[in-house]
């Protein structure tokens, strides 16, 4: 077994979990800020210090540190992807959901984000396909100039 120091390992953990984005701040269309469960923690967004990547990296070469960080990484990968997913079940066959609009803040899924770090975006113009429905948009995000 490993030898983590729990209480840093499961901070970390409540970190990413608490990370995530709920709602927009604002309708602003050019202010991708938005609430999370660290705002009703702490007040402001949960961040963190940028780590190496050790996923790919094997253990036996890892201090107790960079153990801990490889597992939240790992964690951050699964739970952030799954999160996604679950944000994006397909209800429109059950019930008929109001179409993406511009001004509307998007999450934007991008692999090998670093944990706590979600790409957000804001739409900026939507095209609907020849059955009325918003199938395709442009998206403006913050590394957009």
């Amino acid at each position: 077994m490993w030898s983590l120091t729990p209480s840093t390992f499961i901070t970390q953990v409540e970190a990413c979990l608490n990370s995530r984005p709920l709602i927009a701040l604002s309708n602003e269309p050019n202010d991708p800020s938005y609430l999370s469960p660290g705002h009703f923690l702490i007040g402001a967004p949960l961040t963190t210090l940028p780590e190496l990547d050790f996923t790919n990296t094997i253990m036996n070469s890892l201090s107790r540190w960079q153990r801990v960080q490889r597992f939240i990484q790992q964690l951050w990968k699964r739970w952030s992807s799954d999160y996604l997913n679950n944000l994006q079940q397909h209800s429109k066959w059950r019930s008929r959901q109001p179409d993406l609009q511009p001004g509307m803040l998007v999450l934007l899924r991008e692999d090998n984000l670093p944990p706590m770090s979600w790409r957000l975006g804001i739409i900026s113009e939507t095209f609907p396909g020849s059955d009325g429905y918003v199938r395709v948009v442009t998206v403006k995000t913050n590394s957009d100039s």
